[in-house]
């Protein structure tokens, strides 16, 4: 099988079995998207949606975020990972919004990138959820699924791993791509032991063909 039938298996696999998929984090505003993406690295969504909503009342636009202190934000973030580093990045985050952007989350990926706690994979985020523009941001789910299903060879980076789907999946998919690839590795295609009994993907997965018993 050709990488490009793989690619074209797995992405109609996915279209036909998977209708809905969309990112589990709970916003109502690019301005909270952007928050709860920050918040969301090496961290559940499940932990960020818990702590969001305190902090989206008491800060209901980036104008006020801009206007505390990281101090006070800890106090609100503080039983996710890092915290004492994400309350510093998102108020670095809202003055640079405040400050370059006339108060709105930019939509190109050079803008996004100069902001205080937004590196590739946040920035792909945004561009795909809430500007629904092409991008494939890729965390360690998306990365391990790609690797495990053979849409790229053994990629060493996610950066390597992004150039590499971009380059198979069409434009109009790569959003919803992004988020098939996640859910499927946080529910199917787990990290330590993938549920392949219950895969639909495996017909066509190289991890599969070289474990059959898993």
């Amino acid at each position: 099988m050709t990488k490009k039938e793989r690619y074209k298996k797995v992405l109609d696999w996915f279209e036909e079995n998977v209708e809905s998929a969309e990112t589990e984090l709970h916003y109502e505003n690019n301005y909270q998207l952007l928050i709860a993406v920050i918040l969301s690295a090496q961290c559940t969504d499940k932990r960020v949606n818990m702590i969001t909503p305190p902090l989206f009342n008491d800060f209901p636009t980036v104008e006020t975020m801009a206007e505390t202190s990281p101090e006070v934000i800890y106090e609100y973030i503080k039983s996710c990972t890092y915290p004492n580093n994400k309350s510093k990045s998102l108020v670095g985050m809202a003055k640079k919004i405040v400050n370059d952007f006339n108060g709105k989350v930019p939509s190109d990926i050079d803008s996004l990138l100069s902001i205080p706690g937004v590196g590739r994979k946040t920035a792909n985020v945004i561009l795909a959820v809430a500007f629904d523009k092409p991008a494939m941001p890729v965390d360690t789910h998306v990365f391990r699924v790609a690797n495990r299903i053979g849409l790229t060879n053994n990629s060493k980076s996610p950066l390597q791993t992004e150039k590499e789907l971009i380059k198979y999946i069409p434009e109009k998919l790569q959003s919803k791509a992004h988020h098939w690839l996640i859910l499927h590795g946080r529910y199917t295609c787990v990290a330590r032991k993938p549920k392949c009994d219950v895969c639909g993907l495996k017909y066509w997965c190289k991890y599969y063909k070289s474990n059959p018993l898993a």
